[in-house]
């Protein structure tokens, strides 16, 4: 098979908890300037969609272009083959390296078709303490952050950087050092998966990143204070909620570093101008615009809506307006390489627009969470029995959520609208009352394919059955 471009090698980014305005190519406010100098040579798609509010719902369309529940009624990659598998069995190598999200492992399906897998989930420990601050990561930034003035001293007194991020919670430089071993150690073709967690709850980033976001004048106090009022339930008021954004930026710009030193990496081995870049993020993070911080199971815009930017050697940069769901990224992927996707895919390739600035497909897109009765209620659902199915559809102007169990609906007009505000689904408006039809039809029958997997199995069932070590670390990221 011939690639339509002349690229041997895909390296594919993803960052958990990273919205499209923390990016400074979506928004001048922000300090990425990696990110933005790869946007400025790559083609940004202003309108990307993740297909659900969180990593376990996003990631099926991301790495099988699937729907999740589209093929069972639980999360994780069924039976579509993996975007990692079809690539290796047409003969490219396959390396892929999770920041330890524990729905990103073998246990769900993530491995597959990876020649090399390394999810960083590790055992915590079997003490107490160690358990205790598994399952509490906000006493564990707590600690991090009151002992970072002996650490860096410490750091400085050994000549050392004060880079790494504090107990490499993140596990980021693990990720880093095990991507950099794999361009270094590996003929092309190749495929690369990179996933970090560092814009993830809690944000811990590493100090000389939060001077860099907040013109130096954030203090150790202030980080103490917002990680209290959070962890202890407090109310959060302007001061609280601008320091955790302060913290979440850091974290982002982190990331952002790193991402630079890979790409190093790649001019470094001769590869670059031979490697295509895709950087996305997996779903968005809440700052209270709809009631709530982090990412619970609602479908609005700061949790849909995603950076998502291709860079393909000696291929103009552009800009594109049309929206497009993150299921694009296999055939994308698979069509750069030259290899032929399995018509089990949902996503259409992007390469046309990459190459020649054609149109995207500019179909709707739908996106899908599960809701118990209270929107904080844990457990995150690992299956459709868990909750109410909520599905959003969106086009360039519209969002329309609907909760399928209860028939509660929400329109709001993006366009005039962008905060997701004013709720139209009963307004007289006749625009309004065709869109609700139009895309209540899409709903229903999106529903009516997850529902069709549905099985009689239990929540509780063998299938869900996970290790302790890796039942901590989703206990870690507040997945209890």
């Amino acid at each position: 098979m011939v690639s339509h471009t002349d690229v041997s090698n895909v390296v594919l980014i993803t960052v958990d908890s990273l919205r499209a305005d923390a990016v400074g190519t979506y928004d001048d406010d922000r300090h990425t300037p990696v990110m933005d100098s790869l946007a400025a040579r790559g083609t940004v798609f202003d309108r990307a969609f993740a297909t659900g509010n969180w990593t376990p719902f996003s990631f099926p369309s991301i790495l099988a272009s699937q729907p999740v529940f589209a093929e069972s009624d639980r999360i994780g990659i069924a039976e579509t083959p993996s975007l990692a598998s079809v690539l290796s069995d047409a003969g490219i190598a396959t390396a892929g390296f999770n920041a330890s999200n524990g729905f990103l492992t073998s246990h769900w399906g993530y491995d597959e078709g990876f020649d090399e897998f390394e999810p960083f989930v590790s055992n915590v420990g079997s003490n107490l303490y160690s358990r205790y601050l598994a399952t509490h990561p906000t006493i564990e930034a707590w600690l991090q952050l009151a002992t970072s003035p002996l650490r860096r001293a410490g750091s400085w007194l050994r000549g050392e950087t004060d880079d790494r991020p504090f107990l490499d919670t993140s596990r980021m430089f693990d990720v880093e050092h095990a991507a950099t071993s794999f361009l270094e150690e590996t003929d092309s073709p190749f495929f690369l998966w990179i996933h970090y967690m560092d814009v993830h709850t809690p944000y811990v980033p590493a100090p000389r990143y939060i001077r860099e976001v907040s013109s130096d004048i954030f203090g150790t106090h202030r980080m103490l204070h917002a990680h209290t009022r959070t962890g202890l339930g407090l109310e959060v008021g302007e001061r609280t909620l601008a320091d955790l954004r302060t913290l979440y930026q850091a974290a982002v710009r982190q990331v952002d570093a790193s991402v630079g030193r890979l790409l190093e990496t790649l001019s470094d081995t001769g590869v670059g101008e031979e490697t295509a870049v895709v950087l996305a993020g997996d779903h968005g993070e809440e700052f209270q615009e709809h009631g709530h911080l982090a990412h619970y199971p609602k479908l609005y815009d700061e949790l849909i809506q995603v950076p998502f930017v291709v860079d393909v050697p000696d291929v103009s940069g552009r800009r594109v307006s049309g929206q497009v769901g993150l299921d694009a990224i296999p055939p994308t992927v698979a069509d750069l390489l030259g290899v032929d996707p399995p018509s089990a895919w949902r996503g259409e390739t992007l390469v046309p627009t990459l190459r020649d600035g054609e149109s995207p497909p500019d179909d709707p897109v739908v996106s899908v969470t599960v809701r118990d009765e209270e929107v904080t209620a844990q457990p995150i659902p690992r299956s459709l029995a868990d909750g109410d199915l909520l599905v959003s559809v969106r086009d360039r102007k519209w969002t329309y959520i609907e909760n399928v169990d209860t028939g509660e609906r929400e329109l709001y007009r993006r366009s005039s609208d962008p905060m997701q505000q004013e709720d139209l689904a009963e307004t007289a408006d006749e625009e309004a009352r065709r869109i609700v039809e139009r895309f209540g039809d899409v709903v229903d029958e999106h529903a009516a394919t997850l529902r069709r997997q549905q099985t009689d199995t239990s929540a509780d069932g063998d299938a869900d059955d996970v290790d302790d070590a890796l039942e901590a670390r989703l206990e870690a990221l507040g997945y209890r």
